[in-house]
């Protein structure tokens, strides 16, 4: 019995009929006892305001009769009202207690403690209160019939009738004269309330049994026959049995977990008959792996092992393994089997041994433990995998490494090894000795940024891992002297990680010859340049020529100058010499040797600049400029002063190719025309010269941009122009190529890209 009860007190449907009642019964019972409150204290109230309002009653009926002092009318009126069934007492008090008038004959002129129940309410300060809330005037007690009763006292106040009247005049300070107290039994109601209060409880009691019946009933059919039944299939399938269907037929959750049980048993007996396959597989495996697998005892002995060992070795069932194919007779010193046998962890070694063939062969082996069901170690698991031919090929890296190492050391060229997280330097090779001035271990460890001018290595880091190439980046020398270098760098794997490869190579003394080849080709142009110089020149100094002559003349004759004359022939003489000092400046800054420094510029104030040295000279040999260039350009990245000697050294080119062509057609008319044009697409500024000079013959055009190539007659050309202005512009990050047009003449087409913001 005592196991019943047990089963019953820990099953589901008692736990869930128990909560959901205990639940039920709070919810009933809160809900009672609200619903009594609220009534008792309706019903309480209820007759609390029809007893004051009795009061009141009682009070304007004897109104009249107490202004005329009728008191037999009184007495009467009162014994009247007090043979109601609900009323106990009426009586009225004086200021001294005295009972005046009374429903009870008997209580007349009867004087009562001033500090009774009754009185006690006004008189329990001194003076006593005139005036009180109706709850402050009530009071409930019991009555000596044994029920509960209710009294109002309530005061009888002194009007303007009575202090005046002559009849019985009160005095006009007097405020209070007496007090009517109406006592009303309360049994009615104590026996309406007590009726309600069980009803209630009938109420909540019927519908807490009804409920907590429907609910066990509905759980017994509906959940525990279900669970039940789904408990009797769970027992099938721990039993092996997955196919037998648990029947509960219902469309709810818990058919739904009877299905999914279902599913259940039938995903277990697939998955034992896979893992039946698997053991198979498994077996088969541990056969035909190619390694060797043995199993032995804490003696060293094979108790098992596979194909690959049976073939190598032969059948040799518990023999020591250090004999069976390792020819010792003896265990070996540093065994990984009694390490696992000793710790019961995986232990590595590399052994050695004999094949059948007595060939020595290598080994690597891993060694785990065998547990029985208790967590002893009852074997040792040896794998063992034959790296002799990775022993050969380490010999052989060995040397490999050795060989590439020596190599690595002596390209003429730094390579650096960089981390490429924090660009730290892993290794280098020693020529950065001859180029750097540092020695290996003095890079090693630091930042590759270091190596950069420190206003410029945020740059650097940027570049160095979003490009592949750096081109004239400047590095410092140990002495602190500054290198121009190129930087070719690659992704490669060092060490097992990925690092970058570095390749520096010092360009300094090529970019001192192509500077002074620059510098050199930047004199020829200026030599170029003396004619249009001398052209530009000679009209500022024809105008201050022409106006101190003026002057002079005036000064001999003693003339007057007019003021208005005076100042416009000064302010011409200021703006020509303004001019004339723009031109000399002009030609000072071109002919200065500067170094490459890309900065933004706006391509049509470098070709106007350009344009201006040899305006006068191309108007007076007739040749006319067409400018076309597009509004808003982007700026684009350049060296102003070097992308000028560019846009000179092309006009210069169109120019002589015109008067070329004009000397070759003798007295016939050529067109003389020069095409400036800039243009600018979502990625790059185009910009294009164009003449119609004589054209670039077609054998010539891939050798045009070549140093010392030049097409002019002797004495007329160095070959250096075209070929310092290509490599300007491949500086720039631009591109230059030409091509003749189908008119007459040859156009060389520059483009550049738009930075990005």
């Amino acid at each position: 019995m005592p196991n019943g009860f047990r089963n019953i007190r820990n099953s589901l449907s008692y736990r869930l009929i128990f909560c959901v009642g205990l639940t039920l019964f709070i919810i009933f019972s809160v809900w009672a006892y609200i619903n009594i409150q609220y009534q008792k204290e309706k019903m309480m109230k209820d007759i609390v305001i029809w007893t004051d309002r009795l009061s009141q009653t009682i009070q304007l009926s004897m109104h009249y009769s107490m202004m005329l002092n009728a008191r037999n009318e009184i007495n009467q009126s009162i014994q009247n009202i007090g043979k109601q069934k609900a009323i106990e007492h009426i009586r009225i008090y004086n200021k001294e207690g005295e009972i005046k008038f009374s429903s009870t004959p008997l209580e007349v002129n009867q004087k009562t403690n001033i500090k009774a129940e009754a009185c006690y309410i006004c008189h329990k300060t001194d003076p006593p209160m005139d005036y009180l809330d109706l709850p402050e005037r009530i009071r409930i007690f019991n009555s000596p019939n044994g029920h509960r009763v209710i009294g109002v006292i309530t005061p009888i106040r002194n009007e303007n009738g009575c202090s005046a009247d002559t009849c019985h005049v009160h005095p006009e300070n007097k405020k209070i004269l007496g007090a009517l107290d109406v006592v009303v039994s309360l049994k009615e109601t104590d026996d309406d309330i007590l009726f309600f209060e069980e009803g209630i409880l009938i109420l909540a009691g019927f519908i807490f049994i009804a409920t907590s019946t429907g609910i066990g009933l509905f759980i017994f059919q509906f959940i525990k026959m279900p669970i039940r039944k789904l408990i009797e299939g769970t027992r099938r399938i721990g039993a092996g049995d997955y196919l037998t269907p648990i029947d509960v037929n219902s469309n709810d959750e818990l058919g739904e977990l009877a299905a999914a049980f279902q599913k259940m048993g039938q995903n277990i007996g697939e998955k034992q008959a896979e893992l039946n396959n698997q053991r198979n597989e498994y077996q088969t495996l541990f056969e035909q792996v190619p390694c060797i697998i043995t199993v032995q005892d804490r003696n060293y002995r094979l108790i098992q092992f596979n194909r690959e060992f049976s073939e190598l070795f032969g059948q040799q069932l518990g023999q020591p393994c250090y004999l069976a194919y390792k020819g010792r007779d003896k265990k070996c010193v540093n065994c990984p089997v009694e390490l696992t046998f000793a710790d019961g962890l995986p232990h590595f070694s590399e052994e050695t041994g004999i094949n059948k063939d007595g060939s020595r062969a290598y080994w690597m082996v891993r060694t785990s433990p065998i547990k029985n069901s208790g967590g002893e170690i009852v074997g040792a698991m040896e794998i063992s995998i034959d790296i002799s031919r990775s022993k050969q090929l380490e010999e052989k890296l060995a040397e490999s490494e050795k060989k590439y190492y020596a190599i690595f050391n002596n390209i003429p060229n730094p390579v650096f090894v960089l981390d490429i997280q924090n660009l730290t330097v892993l290794d280098c090779n020693k020529s950065v000795i001859q180029v750097y001035g540092y020695h290996p271990h003095e890079i090693v460890g630091k930042s590759f940024l270091d190596l950069f001018l420190e206003e410029e290595r945020e740059l650097y880091a940027f570049k160095l891992l979003t490009t592949s190439i750096i081109n004239r980046a400047r590095h410092t020398h140990r002495n602190g002297g500054t290198l121009f270098v190129n930087i070719r760098f690659s992704s490669y794997t060092y060490s097992g990680e990925k690092v970058l490869l570095v390749t520096t190579s010092d360009i300094t003394k090529r970019l001192e010859a192509e500077q002074q080849l620059f510098q050199a080709s930047k004199m020829a142009t200026l030599g170029e340049m003396a004619t249009g110089v001398a052209h530009e020149l000679n009209q500022p100094l024809s105008v201050i020529k022409t106006a101190s002559s003026f002057f002079m003349k005036k000064i001999v004759r003693n003339e007057p100058i007019k003021e208005d004359i005076l100042y416009t022939l000064a302010k011409e003489i200021d703006s020509h010499v303004d001019r004339a000092t723009k031109i000399i400046t002009h030609m000072r800054q071109f002919g200065r040797k500067t170094e490459m420094m890309l900065e933004k510029v706006h391509v049509y104030d470098i070709l106007k600049k350009a344009f201006e040295i040899f305006s006068q000279q191309l108007k007076a040999r007739g040749i006319q400029v067409i400018w076309d260039i597009q509004t808003n350009i982007p700026l684009i990245l350049a060296d102003p002063s070097r992308l000028e000697q560019v846009f000179i050294n092309l006009i210069l080119n169109a120019r002589d190719a015109i008067e070329q062509k004009l000397e070759s057609a003798h007295s016939g008319k050529c067109l003389s025309l020069l095409t400036i044009k800039a243009v600018a697409s979502p990625k790059t500024v185009t910009v294009s010269i164009s003449d119609t000079g004589t054209g670039i013959p077609l054998s010539n055009l891939d050798k045009i941009f070549e140093p010392f190539y030049t097409t002019k007659n002797v004495g007329k050309g160095t070959g250096l122009g075209l070929s310092i202005s290509y490599g300007i512009v491949q500086e720039c990050n631009g591109n230059i190529h030409a091509v003749n047009n189908d008119d007459g003449g040859a156009t060389f087409i520059l483009t550049f890209p738009i930075p990005e913001q």
